[in-house]
């Protein structure tokens, strides 16, 4: 067993059922190396993520967020890419008015057939996210005054 040299981030990966995450499992099996700080949430289509997924994924602890679909014109659903495209290009631009570097958040397209393009695409986002450091994390805002006062 190897020891960790760096510390872990958090990042996060939305990946569509029907292609990425056959990239990633295609990945796995052909047992590509590929970095661990990458956690997966399975989702229909990449058409279904909500840009908000993202914003509070950053918000809330995500040092990186990654987005990953079919390719244009092989959507299971035939447009929800389209739609994702259109969705996350705009979010892409409104991460600096949030306070947020905008390189935290990537999108990108991998088939089920293309698991060096998905280890290449995961190695590169997890490296800049490296480059990043981790965001700056807020203490959670408790409802209850901190000191009474009397």
């Amino acid at each position: 067993m190897s020891v960790v040299a760096e510390k872990e981030l958090r990042i996060i990966g939305f990946l569509c059922n029907w292609c990425s995450y056959g990239g990633a499992d295609t990945a796995g099996v052909s047992r590509f190396k590929q970095p661990t700080d990458l956690r997966i949430i399975r989702v229909p289509c990449s058409g279904r993520v909500n840009p908000l997924f993202i914003v509070k994924a950053l918000l809330n602890g995500a040092d990186g967020v990654l987005v990953s679909g079919c390719h244009p014109r092989d959507c299971h659903y035939s447009e929800g890419n389209y739609y994702a495209r259109r969705r996350l290009e705009m979010l892409k631009r409104m991460l600096p008015f949030l306070g947020i570097d905008e390189r935290r958040f990537h999108y990108t397209w991998v088939s089920a057939s293309e698991g060096a393009r998905w280890q290449k695409t995961v190695t590169d986002f997890t490296k800049v996210i490296h480059e990043l450091g981790p965001m700056n994390r807020q203490p959670a805002v408790s409802d209850k005054p901190s000191a009474k006062i009397t």
